[in-house]
């Protein structure tokens, strides 16, 4: 088995190395975003390659705890398992990945893009070969959310020989997860074939405790449980053309007892594992199918194309606690002032409103990629276009049911709503893009000028209220980047372009809302070396008509442009082992990762109130959730057989809304327990492994090693904390 050292490959920075072996068969390479670390020194723009072997390994299954060593990168941690990422890229909107174009496989794999950005689905990346992640100019060939950036997921790759692989570990909360695939690549008399057979588990208890209330004892169901099979298949014919025609079908299934509802400030300080006997009923439910369709060709050696069809559908009922009637009136005025806050704990009268947020989601696109090397004198191009063609809707179907509480909170009766009466609405997006870029490289320097043109036409039928409207865009986002070689092993690079991110059909039409634009700009260094590897850049991103989504606001009903802002930020990370060019079996890299930002809204907000996180900022205030320092560092030490690896991260405190106040109490927009300061944080995770053979390998780890707990979101409805100290142990296998 390959060692690990048990760093993250962070190409852009860190960079230790590729771990690839030589096909047994050789076939036709896929098409990816960056497609390694080795190719993050070419890039034009800011990326970076995370091997999925080092996350693995640590047993690290959030997303967000494995973005937070890229810098640029910002998290909102909501249910401390990332089974809902909340991820901003340079200061866009990090809500349910909004303003981030989530792909895998290159293929958009949010539930709606365009209809719905709020993305309730993420691909899983604890079953991943690999995550790329793409900033500024490097990114301008993927939509259509350009002003964020561009986040693949990479799944597991067919393998070149038969191969069987399991990894399984079991931890604290009762935390069970299992990776297992089988697959091989084989040489027919019509060609080769290689098939992939996988299947994905995780599942836990959860760390919340629900109070008893309400005549209902406690219960510690605040886990989930996911199970996700996939199949992928690939045939190249035995022909004078090299092709490759290949199929993937994917199956989700989500169960989680995940609640909206957080707690007051003094209650998740006393007890973060605490939650109300209210949110006792609180489930979410959710299906979702993947499927693709590609095909390869490459006529020469210099020119080759892609074709892609594909096909998703999600579904999904957040069943949940949406509001009270009695005290506040509001969860959000309960929590804050505790007027109310006994009908969340069912121990007095009242009524909890309880909403079947079910709706149905489903996309379907075609789309085409070619590029064409070719010189002119001294100057060489590297051509690449394509076109898409997209479709997705989203149909939402929601009642309520109102549960009523007596004298001492237990529940008397039940009056179920008409279904759809609280949202019976269907949204349609049809999108049509276009990009070129032509990669033009002289000596030393590459520069890519590029442009991407989307055309949008959307519709939205609101049936209880008998209206309907349509609006339609036409964006156009230029960019160019550049890249300079100073000598083999390190480059200067660049860039300046126009981001896009467009509002759902119904924001569009009923309520005007604008697309949102951005300007970027970025500048930077990068190095790599057997020993050290180091990155440096710095960004300026310019918006406007910044778009707060629905998601952000909470319980309005549409998105809205509330202004402009500014993000200046600076990047950094440096990777070295000073053993690494020693020859020797001792190892001790070690890296460091930073980003220092200054996020500021630069026109008064005088709209919103209530639920809306952005009313009450002025010019100057700082954005909600976007902190002025992330650092990420660790160390390892491996030896032989056995590898023990140290990590840490850092989050500077930060803003819940942008009125920037310290405490609900000093909230005067109505925001209520969305107001306050999100604690800064400094954890620490240990990891081991002991390669028992060349195909087995022991796993263990803690998490959150000191345990340390503070509030890492407000949203969507109060403090909500991180996780506790958590450990796991099991083995990899592989033969």
């Amino acid at each position: 088995m390959t060692k690990n050292i048990g760093i993250f490959s962070l190409t852009s920075a860190l960079a230790v190395g590729v771990l690839a072996a030589q096909d047994a068969i050789e076939t036709l390479a896929t098409v990816d975003v960056i497609g390694s670390s080795e190719n993050v020194l070419g890039l034009t723009g800011s990326g970076a390659f995370i091997e999925a072997e080092d996350y693995q390994r640590k047993g690290i299954t959030n997303v967000q705890q494995i973005l937070r060593k890229v810098p640029g990168v910002y998290i909102r941690e909501e249910d401390g398992f990332g089974n809902f990422p909340n991820i901003s890229l340079r200061g866009g909107d990090g809500t349910r990945n909004e303003k981030v174009t989530v792909m895998e496989d290159g293929i958009l794999t949010a539930p709606a893009a365009y209809s719905a950005p709020s993305a309730y689905y993420s691909p899983r990346a604890a079953r991943m070969s690999g995550i790329e992640v793409l900033k500024g100019s490097s990114q301008i060939k993927y939509g259509p959310h350009t002003t964020g950036g561009v986040i693949n997921f990479l799944s597991t790759e067919i393998p070149s020989e038969e191969t069987f692989y399991t990894r399984n570990t079991y931890g604290t909360y009762n935390t069970l997860l299992s990776h297992n695939y089988y697959g091989d690549t084989v040489r027919t008399a019509t060609g080769t074939f290689g098939y992939l057979l996988e299947l994905f588990h995780h599942s836990s208890g959860g760390f919340r405790d629900i109070d008893a209330g309400g005549g209902l004892s406690s219960s510690n169901n605040t886990g989930f449980k996911l199970t996700e099979p996939m199949v992928k298949l690939f045939w190249e014919p035995d022909s004078a053309l090299r092709q490759r025609f290949e199929f993937k079908y994917g199956y989700q299934d989500f169960n989680s007892d995940e609640s909206y509802i957080g707690l007051t400030e003094e209650d998740v300080r006393n007890n973060p594992n605490r939650r109300y006997s209210a949110t006792r009923f609180d489930n979410m439910a959710s299906e979702h199918h993947r499927s693709y369709l590609k095909y390869r060709v490459e006529p020469s050696e210099n020119l080759n194309f892609e074709f892609a069809a594909y096909y998703n559908q999600f579904s999904r009922n957040w069943a949940k606690v949406d509001d009270i009637v009695g005290g506040a009136n509001s969860v959000r005025g309960a929590l804050a002032t505790g007027n109310g806050l006994d009908i969340l704990q069912m121990t007095g009268p009242g009524s909890l409103i309880f909403r079947n947020n079910n709706r149905d989601y489903s996309s379907y696109g075609y789309q085409f990629q070619g590029d064409y090397s070719f010189a002119s004198g001294n100057v060489e191009h590297l051509l690449q276009f394509g076109a898409r063609y997209h479709r997705d809707d989203v149909r939402r179907f929601q009642n309520d049911e109102q549960i009523n509480l007596g004298a001492t909170g237990g529940v008397t009766d039940r009056v179920v709503g008409a279904p759809g009466s609280q949202g019976n609405r269907y949204q349609q997006t049809d999108a049509l893009a276009f990009w070129v870029e032509d990669e033009i490289s002289v000596g030393n320097l590459t520069v890519s000028p590029g442009v991407r043109y989307e055309h949008l036409d959307q519709s939205f039928n609101d049936f209880n209220k008998d209206q309907s409207g349509t609006s339609s865009f036409d964006l156009v986002s230029p960019g160019v980047g550049f890249n300079y070689e100073l000598d083999g092993s390190a480059v200067a690079y660049g860039g300046v372009y126009r981001g896009m991110s467009t509002p759902g059909p119904r924001s569009a039409a009923k309520s005007g809302v604008l697309e949102e634009e951005s300007m970027g700009y970025e500048l930077g260094y990068r190095y790599q070396s057997p020993k050290v590897s180091y990155d440096f850049a710095a960004f300026f991103t310019d918006f406007d008509n910044l778009i707060a989504t629905d998601a952000g606001l909470g319980a309005v009903e549409n998105a809205k442009n509330i202004g402009e802002a500014e993000v200046f930020g600076l990047e950094a990370q440096v990777s070295y082992d000073p053993l690494g060019e020693s020859g020797g079996e001792l190892s001790l890299p070690m890296y460091v990762s930073a980003t220092w930002t200054d996020a500021t809204l630069t026109s008064t907000i005088t709209e919103g109130g209530g639920d809306d996180i952005f009313a009450g900022a002025t010019d100057g205030s700082l954005m909600p959730y976007m902190p002025e320092w992330q650092l990420a560092a660790g160390v390892a030490l491996a030896k032989g057989s056995w590898s023990l690896a140290l990590d840490a991260t850092f989050v500077s405190d930060a803003f819940g809304t942008a009125q920037n106040v310290d405490s609900p109490s000093q909230d005067t927009t109505g925001a209520g327990a969305r107001a306050g300061k999100i604690d800064e944080l400094l954890l620490f995770d240990l990891t081991g492994t002991y390669d028992i053979n060349e195909n087995v390998t022991l796993l263990a780890g803690v998490n959150n090693l000191f345990d340390e707990r503070g509030i890492t979101s407000r949203l969507a409805r109060g403090p909500r904390a991180n996780i506790g100290r958590n450990a796991f142990l099991g083995f990899e296998a592989k033969f």
